[in-house]
This record gives structure tokens, sequence and C-alpha cells, in this order.
């Protein structure tokens, strides 16, 4: 491929992200992600009619198993490029070259891509706009983009063994959302990236928010109390105790817990053709 995608240094640009893909925590991130989410997110990239031919560009790809799905669909023929800024975690597949970029800071080839798919990337950068602005350019004319971000503003509890419970529940909550917030992210921006990607010039644009209800057993749970272990050092600065994160694992494992998610919005667009 002859994309100007470039390497980028180990330092500065998105070195902030709270979810480090070297990490000893990062393969169990990945898991529970592609858990959680990827039923939904292939769903919909799925009704952008991706196949034979394409030629892909999914950005922050993490452990690859979006980029995956895409490189089995637009064969034969097609391409993915998968970057991210730490891609060691990728694996290899026919049809997929993987890249190390910073999506900050590097340049992309322009009108290049029938489709751009970033989930849980923007959400992160305190570049947002700018980043999803070089996604659009990114496109060819009449090419999608497809975001899924977090509203996690939103995602109450219903059900709580008791009220202390639910009490710590909601600090839990409200500590999640003061670490994101100090690491440069927008916890609403899912609500906000559908007028945002109108503004970056994009027609068609279709949000599609998301809930569902949270018991011990659901992924998305799974994937919050790993946060406990994963951003452990970030809760204890936004004022959790390692004993106040024990007791949050002990009661999303609780059968008596019962949630609603946070919202999460898969996003469409197309550039003009």
């Amino acid at each position: 491929m002859t994309d100007t995608a470039t390497e980028a240094p180990e330092s500065g640009g998105a070195s902030d992200y709270l979810f480090d893909n070297h990490s000893e925590h990062a393969f169990d991130q990945h898991r529970f992600l592609a858990a959680a989410y990827d039923p939904m997110t292939t769903e919909r990239l799925a009704e952008t009619g991706v196949g034979p031919g394409w030629r892909c560009l999914e950005v922050g790809a993490g452990g690859g198993s979006v980029a995956r799905w895409l490189a089995e669909r637009v064969a034969p023929g097609g391409s993915v490029l998968a970057t991210d800024i730490k891609p060691e975690r990728i694996p290899a597949a026919e049809g997929l070259e993987v890249r190390r970029h910073d999506i900050v800071r590097d340049p992309l080839p322009e009108a290049a891509y029938d489709l751009v798919h970033a989930r849980l990337v923007l959400l992160h950068l305190p570049e947002r706009i700018a980043v999803l602005e070089r996604l659009v350019r990114a496109l060819k004319p009449g090419g999608v983009l497809q975001l899924d971000e977090f509203d996690i503003g939103y995602g109450p509890a219903l059900l709580m063994p008791d009220p202390r419970a639910r009490r710590l529940y909601e600090e839990f909550l409200e500590a999640k959302i003061r670490v994101m917030s100090g690491a440069g992210a927008d916890p609403a921006w899912g609500r906000n990236a559908p007028e945002a990607m109108r503004r970056a010039g994009l027609v068609e644009v279709d949000p599609r928010p998301r809930v569902e209800l949270w018991d011990a057993s659901s992924p998305g749970v799974h994937l919050i109390a790993h946060h406990t272990r994963h951003l452990r050092d970030a809760f204890l600065r936004a004022g959790m105790t390692d004993q106040r994160l024990a007791e949050v694992r002990e009661l999303l494992a609780d059968p008596a817990f019962r949630a609603c998610s946070c919202l999460i919005y898969s996003i469409q667009g197309r550039r003009p053709r």
C-alpha cells in the first residue's frame, strides 16, 4: 500500500490515553470490549454494504477484532489498514495491514477509503474535532465514517442489594467520569458526535443509541469491573480507595445487581459525492 500514514514516536501526542496497549491489563481490556461491543459494531458496519474490493481504515484498532472482521468482508480484492499508537496486539490476517500511527499527529492520505471506523477513540482525544476532520478528508467521495462512542453520563442503578450498594455504585460512576475528564476525555462525546460529524461536512448522519440491562453476567459489567484494576491508580487519584474498588468488584459480581448500561452511540455519516 502507498498510504502516507507514518510511524509515530513513543511519546507525546496521544500518549496519555488511559488504556495503554502495553499494559498487563490490555489483553483483558480488548477481550471484554470485543465481547460487549463487537456485535453492535459489526452489525452496523454490515449495513454500509462493506464487501469485496472495499478499502477500509480501522483507527485505534486495539486488539484487532473489528479489523479482522473487516478483512474477511472485503476479500477478495479489498484491503484494511489497522492503525494504533501501539499496534503490537493486532494479529496478522490476510488482507490486513497493521501500522503504528498517531491519529492526532501523523498524516493520512486524502480521499483514499471507502469506509473509516473508530470505536472509543475520539472520546479520549482532546484534539477530537481536528481528528474527526482528518478522518472525513480520508474518505473517498461517497465513503462512510462510523464512530462508536460512549456517553457515560447515563447509566442508572436499577436494583441493588441495599441502599449502601447503590451509593457505592454511584460513587464509582462519578469517580470514573473524573478519571476520564482528568485524562482529557469527553465523557459525553457520544451525544455530541453526531452534530460534530454534520459540522465536519458529512451527510446522512445517522446516530443509533443503544442501552442494555446489565447484570453480573454481562460483558459490559466484566469490562467495568476490569477497569477497577486497569485504572486503579487513576481511581485512587480520583478519591477512591483500594477497599472501595474491591467492594465495587464484589457488588458487580452480586446476582442481585441490576443497572442500565451507559449509552453507546453508533453513528454513521457519508462524505458527499
